[in-house]
């Protein structure tokens, strides 16, 4: 068997009113002078007020710029907020967008250039030279799991196409994961977001490659999102069913730097073409995808079906999956959420060239993928 390399580094802070020891946390590191790196949309809610409440003692400057999917000028715009404020640190405070841009701001308010010339596939990819900036992370939702992860997605502004950049040199130094965070969010996107964690975690799992404490941690993540996702979009004040996604969300993040699979590549196409949120682009597509991928892995399924407690093994699973997603309010099809068949074309040029289906457990042609997209019109 060949060489293999593992990496769990993250120091995490969870449970209900953690976000109360993020502002001891950095004075114990010398830092006064935080950036907090949020979304247009929270930045409107009492929830991020009531954040700042407990960051009394450190001078705080809000860059609210993040909205929809993260772009490259955003990032660039909070690196500048960065500059004017003079800050020391960042704080990312929000769903996998804020997150996402929260991440890089640093690395742009330190390194020269643009920030797309720093994702990993640029032909001439810029090395991160300088110490980053102090970077702490506190997610609002249940979803990406993106406080956990090493990579930042951000589009071009004028493509849309989502772009990586990847390195562990942005990982948060502290993650303070606090349920209580994610109370006062509205059904729908608990569930969104709720299905992106579940994917992540299925699609992990289902990942051809080699990386045994991925696959515990995956089919652990599946088991809390299978038990607690139905009670936290309908009993939203539920703290232990909130806690259960909050950790699948992690988890999910931890267990997919094995790889995810092509639901994840039609959601990034359906992503950068119909502007859909990634969360039900994920949701909207499993059931094709994981409908074809059963027969190449029955055994992996019928593992999910065991964890997630689903009568009649894998063959059940994806069915259990859609009365799952209907009795969380997410219904329809692409079509009834406004794709069109015309999009099919250019659905399918970017998901070929998205590296998420190069784990997936059957290999995905051109083909393949229009025929998925429109299986799930």
């Amino acid at each position: 068997m060949s060489l293999s390399s593992f990496s769990f580094p993250t120091a995490i802070q969870f449970g209900p009113g953690a976000r109360k020891e993020v502002a001891a946390h950095l004075r114990e590191q010398g830092l006064k002078r935080p950036l907090v790196v949020t979304d247009r949309a929270l930045a409107a809610l009492p929830v991020l007020a009531e954040f700042q409440s407990h960051l009394q003692g450190l001078e705080v400057a809000v860059f609210s710029g993040v909205f929809g999917n993260p772009t490259a000028s955003q990032v660039m715009a909070g690196a500048a907020a960065y500059k004017a404020h003079g800050a020391d640190c960042v704080i990312g405070f929000g769903g996998g967008a804020a997150l996402d841009v929260a991440k890089v701001v640093g690395l742009a308010a330190t390194h020269e250039g643009d920030i797309i010339e720093y994702v990993w596939d640029h032909p001439q990819v810029r090395p991160i030279t300088r110490e980053l900036p102090y970077f702490v992370a506190l997610p609002t939702t249940a979803g990406t799991g993106s406080e956990v992860g090493r990579s930042s997605v951000v589009s071009e502004d004028a493509t849309h196409l989502k772009r990586v950049v990847f390195s562990p040199k942005i990982l948060a130094r502290k993650v303070f994961a606090d349920p209580e965070l994610t109370l006062a969010l509205p059904p729908h996107v608990t569930a969104a977001t709720g299905m992106d964690a579940l994917t992540h975690n299925i699609e992990s799992y289902l990942s051809p490659a080699y990386h045994p404490l991925c696959d515990g941690i995956a089919l652990e993540g599946a088991r809390l999102a299978a038990r607690s996702l139905h009670r936290a979009v309908h009993v939203p004040g539920d703290i232990a069913a909130r806690s259960d996604m909050m950790m699948s969300s992690m988890m999910g993040a931890i267990a997919f730097q094995k790889d995810l699979g092509a639901v994840h590549s039609c959601a990034h196409a359906l992503g950068a073409v119909c502007d859909l949120h990634h969360g039900l682009a994920n949701a909207l597509m499993i059931d094709a995808v994981l409908e074809w991928n059963h027969e190449t892995v029955p055994e992996k399924f019928d593992e999910l079906a065991h964890v997630c407690k689903v009568p009649g093994g894998g063959p059940a699973f994806v069915p259990w999956l859609r009365t799952l997603k209907e009795s969380i309010g997410i219904k329809g099809t692409l079509g009834s959420h406004g794709v069109k068949r015309e999009h099919i074309p250019q659905l399918v040029d970017i998901a070929v060239k998205d590296i998420c289906h190069q784990t997936n457990p059957r290999p995905v042609t051109a083909q393949d993928f229009e025929r998925l997209f429109a299986a799930a019109l």
